[in-house]
């Protein structure tokens, strides 16, 4: 115990003393060859000062930084001056852009631009634009190029139109910190701009007012949910299934009385009910029950009740989203409603309500043996014969289905509550402040409402005409969703051609960012590992990569194999299913086609020569996804027992997959909120695409509305319209 207190007051420098004393060991000095000082010449340690993955001048020398190291580049004579002059561009352009980001005088910012634009002309004299191929050539390396390209706008023809803003502008305004407001409204108006949502503590040292205060002076403004006890303001409480919230209130209002003002309102905002003038109830509605529909068999075919629920009777599996009628053929003899009626004599009633139920156009087909051998034909005649009895069988169910008043009661109260619970929420983006944006550029009203969709919903798409801003209200999107704590790192997805379209408009958008722009040379075999690992390890504003690049980043092959045996699963049953029907050649073999990719594809994966040291998507470190142009991706799987749809396309595109596989992930991830598709052709061939986008951006939705086979979609919602095509004769 001693000797410990003795050490405690021996200082650090004595004790390292000490221990020095105790080393023992020899130095050999290590003679270095020629080579080994060339390589210390060609490679010195990173300056902290120069940004990574950019070009620098040391000694007049070009050097390119990756890491913690610069390497010298041995580049030819006339591509190095290229680099020289553009890195003087680049370093006086983020000089520029600092000044103002704090806020410097004008006369500093005069003299900065003066440079710049000296430095631009005498480089644009020599070397021409930077956005041209050979200044591209050189430079698209650098980390800050699409800063650079920014610079300038073009017209068609790619010729200068004229020099960016920040040539003779101020681009960036430092935000003005609120720090006091006088109304509870104010502060309300503040915490949504600045926190996203209600802060009540934040409120409070804003209007030096109590929460207490405030919740009472904004009663109806704003509500506690009782799910999860946050306060929310009243756009978002009171839209959603207000239905669903409004029995949830009822529940707590009952014990606690602070809730009975969340009843009031939303009973306010309860949707107006639809009556039956007002639903159409059609056959194979999966929200109609089955006994509902065994009990207008029975009704409209007359079968003896001997038979009802025992022998004959409608059943509905949910998990393949099958219609099945049991004992079709129990009842075929003797009762000319089934066979003559409602039916015909090769194709009885009960068949033709099972097929109406499955969105099934019955055919009926002829064994024929002639010189080829025995193969089935189509019965024209009878086949017609067999659908006019189908139309008959389905305009009489819509007479039955609500002729009862209890029936009419019960069926209507579903529809209400599944489906006509929903109320949209309006969204405002006025109070949005979008620190760092270019204040040369002001966003309309309809964008910045798009912004505040994106940042407080789910996952969203932004279906605008072409020309209405699209671009811009991404952008803005992702950079609120990191300032604001929501994201951390946004990726944009974008066509293969426009990555630097993108990195131009997005710099040109808030200067000050901080992005990564992939081009077709990082994704090539040798550089792909490489430019994953810079964006999992970077804290980016922003990625920019094309719809090829992305396919290329896997997830991991645990959750590939998952999915995969899914979907294969469901293929299984789809070809199975389709065996049993006749006149389904054409569907199997595109069925068998689509399992046999996927079969490869987990060949692939389970195979385990193969190395796989490649980064996955999930390490990426990706929470927000932009998706433009997405209609590029709308070839997803998709089984359906209906046949001759116009539009209806059964095959799978890899591309479509890898994406509907990504979302999943992020639905899992950020709960529904982390992606954002933008097209202006959502429907370009047929509604189908529709449910596309619903698989992708509303999963869970459709999962919970029981919809998640598309013929239960479609039953729902749509319709099947026989119509003539014609076709074009030469």
């Amino acid at each position: 115990m001693v000797q410990a207190v003795r050490r405690q007051s021996i200082t650090l420098e004595e004790q390292l003393k000490e221990a020095i004393r105790n080393i023992h060991g020899t130095i050999t000095e290590l003679e270095l060859s020629d080579t080994e000082l060339e390589e210390d010449v060609v490679s010195i340690p990173a300056d902290p000062d120069v940004k990574n993955f950019s070009f620098t001048v040391v000694n007049e020398e070009v050097y390119y930084r990756e890491n913690s190291v610069m390497n010298r580049m041995e580049l030819p004579a006339m591509t190095a001056e290229r680099v020289k002059g553009m890195v003087k561009i680049r370093d006086v352009t983020n000089e520029l852009i600092r000044c103002q980001m704090e806020e410097g005088s004008d006369e500093q910012i005069t003299k900065l631009q003066e440079k710049l634009n000296e430095e631009y002309d005498t480089f644009t004299a020599k070397y021409g634009l930077i956005s041209s191929n050979a200044n591209k050539r050189a430079f698209s390396q650098d980390s800050s190029y699409c800063l650079l390209t920014s610079l300038e706008f073009l017209d068609d023809k790619g010729e200068l139109k004229r020099k960016a803003d920040i040539f003779t502008k101020r681009t960036i305004r430092r935000a003005e910190t609120v720090t006091s407001v006088d109304t509870a409204s104010e502060a309300l108006a503040v915490s949504i701009g600045e926190r996203a949502g209600v802060d009540l503590s934040y409120m409070s040292q804003l209007s030096r007012k109590t929460e207490e205060e405030l919740t009472e002076e904004l009663a109806g403004v704003i509500f506690k949910n009782p799910i999860g006890e946050k306060w929310e303001p009243s756009d978002e409480y009171l839209s959603g299934n207000v239905r669903e919230k409004l029995q949830t209130a009822k529940q707590f209002a009952e014990d606690h009385p602070e809730y009975q003002v969340n009843v009031q309102y939303l009973e306010q905002v309860q949707p107006k009910d639809l009556d039956a003038s007002e639903i159409e109830a059609r056959l194979g509605a999966t929200w109609i029950s089955e006994d509902y529909i065994t009990r207008f068999m029975a009704e409209t075919f007359h079968t003896p009740r001997y038979y009802v629920g025992s022998k004959v009777k409608v059943q509905y599996a949910e998990v393949t989203g099958q219609w099945n009628v049991m004992g079709k053929n129990v009842d075929s003899y003797g009762n000319a409603l089934v066979t003559s009626t409602y039916g015909t004599q090769r194709a009885n009633a009960y068949r033709l309500l099972e097929d109406a139920l499955n969105l099934r156009d019955t055919k009926i087909y002829d064994t024929v043996q002639d010189a080829e051998g025995e193969h089935r034909e189509l019965n024209r005649k009878e086949t017609m014969l067999a659908q006019q009895k189908q139309e008959l069988i389905k305009e009489e169910f819509k007479e039955w289905i609500f002729k009862d008043l209890h029936r009419r009661e019960d069926l209507c109260k579903i529809y209400n509550e599944r489906f006509n619970s929903i109320r949209p929420r309006e969204y405002d983006g006025s109070h949005i402040q979008f620190v760092g944006m270019n204040p040369e550029i002001t966003l309309m009203p309809h964008q910045k409402n798009a912004v505040a969709h994106v940042l407080y919903g789910n996952n969203t798409l932004l279906a605008h005409c072409v020309g209405a801003g699209k671009t811009f209200q991404m952008i803005a999107a992702g950079m609120e969703s990191k300032r604001l704590g929501l994201s951390q790192k946004n990726l944009y997805v974008v066509p293969n051609h426009l990555t630097e379209q993108w990195g131009s408009d997005f710099l040109r958008l808030y200067p000050g960012a901080n992005i990564l722009v992939a081009t077709k040379k990082d994704f090539e075999p040798a550089n792909r590992k490489r430019f994953c690992s810079r964006i999992a390890t970077g804290d980016y504003d922003a990625v920019i990569i094309g719809h090829t690049q992305f396919e290329k980043i896997p997830l991991s092959k645990e959750r590939q194999i998952a999915m995969l045996e899914d979907q294969i699963a469901d293929i299984t049953f789809s070809i199975e299913e389709a065996a049993h029907q006749a006149g389904q050649n054409y569907t199997i073999k595109q069925l068998e086609k689509t399992k046999k990719s996927l079969q490869a594809r987990m060949k692939k994966l389970n195979d385990q020569t193969r190395k796989d040291d490649v980064v996955t998507f999930e390490q990426l470190g990706v929470d927000r996804l932009f998706v433009d142009e997405s209609h590029s991706f709308k070839n997803l799987f998709l089984y359906t027992k209906m046949r001759n749809v116009a539009g209806i396309s059964q095959t799978d595109a890899q591309k479509s997959s890898d994406m509907f596989m990504k979302c999943r992930y992020m639905d899992e991830l950020t709960g529904g909120r982390g992606i954002t598709f933008a097209t202006g052709t959502p429907v370009s061939n047929s509604m189908t695409e529709l449910y596309t986008i619903m698989r992708y951006l509303q999963y869970d939705t459709l999962m919970r509305m029981g919809m998640g086979h598309f013929d239960s979609w479609a039953a729902t919602f749509g319709e099947t319209v026989i119509a003539i095509e014609f076709a074009q004769v030469l």
